[in-house]
């Protein structure tokens, strides 16, 4: 399997920083650029990690002196992308699977920049921080509740972050309702990883590595999408946090189905085990009384997910292209849902409206997610703040660590026929004060 080859994942990118307001935001200095240069190592430079690398190439004060990769395609594109962008040629990192482990100690970088597949995401940060350094992460953060504890002791002991920053940025729009008290106190959530993935699972070209944790693994193996969203309007580990959860996995049978249709029945994949339910479905109950339904589905065929947030006084109902919301007492008709926009505008987040990056240099971003993005994301310009500042971002080691931690938590109810499991602690106790996420 291709370990350092990171080819087409996920979204866009997940970093925020906490402690820096709207007001830094949009910063009329910001508009020319950064305080002072930052030093960036990349590890994984195939389709997502090259969308990163190119975020990062339009930057005005971001050096790029290091890139690891097993792939030498990816590995000198990227390098060819960097002297065309104007800076010196990076050097290379390219003596096998673990070589990412040298460059963190040889180079000098404010931060690691990984976008691999799963299973070296927590080796990557680890090698990271304990060599000074913050480590900016696609999700999952780690695969086993022994990372996820590892990555909080070394940046307790280290004082270097790691993060799922690059993995997406959350409904700020959805969390303002919720704080303003739209939709009363919030009891339950419902969303998931609902993504027909059987196309990808079944192109090595691609993502040589997508298919394997189908073989091997059950449970909800892709928590974190949903969860940028669901932990913020929770409260999770910033006034509540989850207590335990319980999952239940269908029968296997769709990616065979699948392979035997493109491939024929004689090929391996068409009676090869796989051992991922098509559908899972968890609960996680909080502390504090609230709930979450959180799916996987990446087997079978359908839309994309959709949103479903309940509170005592309403709900809201956020679709890819139909967001209707029903509030009491003040929607017009009874028990009738009503368009959201005009909602959506009224609570529309100052984050989102004061955001004003840097101009970036170069058109649109290359690489898986770009969408033809001309901007500098948000996730990726508050990265860049925190970074200069010093400060922790909003999704923190704690955060990071517990979105991760459905994976094995959800496998390990699985497996005992779906008994309830006990959800750790991360923060030690700490989740009754610690700040709310985009405070």
């Amino acid at each position: 399997m291709n370990y350092l080859d990171r080819r087409n994942f996920l979204k866009l990118s997940t970093l925020a920083l906490g402690g820096l307001s709207a007001g830094l935001l949009s910063n009329p200095s910001m508009a020319r650029g950064y305080k002072k240069n930052l030093r960036l190592g990349f590890v994984g430079i195939g389709g997502r990690g090259s969308y990163h690398l190119d975020t990062a190439l339009g930057i005005t004060g971001v050096e790029i002196p290091a890139i690891c990769d097993i792939d030498p395609e990816n590995l000198y594109r990227a390098k060819r992308w960097i002297e065309e962008s104007g800076q010196p040629s990076p050097k290379l990192y390219d003596k096998g699977p673990t070589d990412f482990i040298r460059m963190c100690e040889e180079e000098e970088l404010d931060a690691v920049i990984c976008a691999t597949p799963w299973d070296t995401h927590a080796p990557v940060c680890l090698a990271a921080m304990k060599n000074g350094k913050h480590a900016a992460c696609e999700v999952p953060l780690a695969q086993t509740l022994e990372e996820a504890w590892e990555l909080v002791e070394t940046f307790e002991k280290t004082g270097k972050w790691a993060s799922i920053v690059l993995g997406g940025f959350g409904d700020l729009t959805m969390l303002n309702m919720v704080r303003k008290g739209l939709l009363g106190d919030i009891l339950h959530a419902e969303s998931g990883y609902i993504h027909d993935l059987r196309m990808v699972k079944f192109n090595p070209e691609e993502e040589p590595w997508r298919l394997q944790p189908a073989i091997d693994k059950n449970g909800n193996l892709y928590p974190d999408h949903p969860m940028r969203n669901m932990m913020p309007l929770l409260d999770i580990n910033h006034g509540d946090r989850f207590d335990y959860l319980v999952s239940m996995s269908t029968k296997s049978g769709m990616l065979n189905e699948y392979a035997k249709a493109q491939y024929g029945e004689k090929h391996p994949y068409a009676t090869k085990k796989m051992t991922l339910g098509d559908y899972n479905a968890s609960l996680i109950r909080t502390v504090k009384g609230k709930m979450i339904t959180l799916n996987h589905d990446t087997h079978t065929p359908h839309p994309r997910e959709s949103f479903r947030l309940q509170g005592t006084k309403g709900i809201y109902l956020k679709e890819r292209d139909n967001q209707r919301i029903y509030i009491e007492g003040r929607s017009p008709e009874t028990h009738q849902w009503e368009p959201a926009a005009p909602y959506l505008e009224e609570y529309a987040h100052d984050i989102i409206k004061n955001y004003a990056p840097p101009e970036r240099k170069g058109g649109a971003i290359r690489g898986h997610g770009s969408g033809g993005i001309t901007q500098t994301p948000i996730n990726w310009h508050r990265l860049l703040l925190a970074l200069q500042e010093n400060k922790q971002p909003d999704w923190d080691v704690y955060d990071s660590v517990t979105s991760a931690a459905i994976i094995p938590l959800t496998g390990a109810s699985v497996a005992d026929k779906s008994r309830p499991v006990d959800f750790p602690d991360f923060t030690r106790g700490k989740w009754e004060t610690r700040t709310k996420l985009y405070s």
